[in-house]
């Protein structure tokens, strides 16, 4: 039997990269995925579009994680839709680097309000619905032990992302809901080549600094997801699990 078999998770920001590597890899394993997306539904789409005919269930569902309301309906449509609730991935980030002498009151609380806003309310409007067993999967970034440079505010979301993650693994450990963090290296997603990251003398950087020698890919970390999803990490909480070829 696949390891999610009777599963149904949200997975946020799920209509490209990582997200959408996560959506996937959850609904081969046999759970029923809704993908969340902020703004892109034909990525949503294509990513439903993909799981159906892999064989497994998937709906797209709209939704802006840094409102309350937003991040509600997205739970309430999970439900609905699937009858409950038992993974939630936190995956929804938007990054942008900006030297100290560049940041601005709009770039602080964009970035803010999604990565960890977001990650509050999403997770404020799942436990009303995860039972025993529910998994709760943040993802996270190895920039905050890296630290590059111009990046204060986004290495700040992660930061703090992590610190939220410590204490609701203890918050919601005698509800015997799970809380775990993955915290990806540098990944090649289409934000990454937007960003121009991918390409750069930055990445060659990283990858020189990377034991395994490589960028990674969408699928190394959604298969790290796969397993905390599922019961095989049914003693693990609170944990931060870097998934980035070895490089710190």
């Amino acid at each position: 039997m696949a390891k999610l078999t009777g599963k149904v998770a949200v997975v946020t920001g799920a209509s490209k990269g990582i997200g959408a590597a996560i959506a996937k890899a959850l609904a081969a394993e046999g759970a029923q995925v809704v993908v969340n997306y902020a703004s892109s539904k034909a990525g949503a789409d294509a990513v439903v579009d993909a799981i159906s005919a892999a064989g497994g269930k998937a709906i797209a569902v709209q939704g802006d994680v840094s409102k309350a309301e937003q991040a509600q309906g997205l739970v309430d449509a999970a439900v609905k839709q699937f009858g409950k609730l038992d993974v939630l991935v936190n995956n929804s980030g938007v990054y942008e680097f900006a030297s100290i002498e560049e940041v601005t009151e709009e770039h602080y609380r964009r970035i803010f309000d999604v990565n960890v806003l977001g990650v509050l309310l999403t997770t404020q409007a799942a436990v009303k619905h995860l039972g025993e067993g529910g998994s709760v999967i943040n993802i996270s970034s190895v920039v905050t032990s890296m630290a590059p440079p111009a990046s204060a505010v986004y290495t700040g979301t992660k930061g703090a992302l992590e610190g939220i993650n410590s204490v609701l693994a203890k918050e919601l450990g005698p509800r015997k809901i799970r809380v775990n963090a993955i915290l990806p290296g540098m990944v090649e997603t289409e934000g990454a080549h937007t960003a121009g990251v991918i390409g750069s003398d930055f990445e060659q950087v990283v990858v020189g600094q990377t034991p395994l020698g490589r960028v990674g890919q969408p699928d190394d970390i959604a298969g790290v997801a796969v397993f905390l999803a599922s019961d095989d990490a049914r003693w693990m909480t609170g944990e931060r699990l870097a998934a980035s070829g070895g490089f710190r």
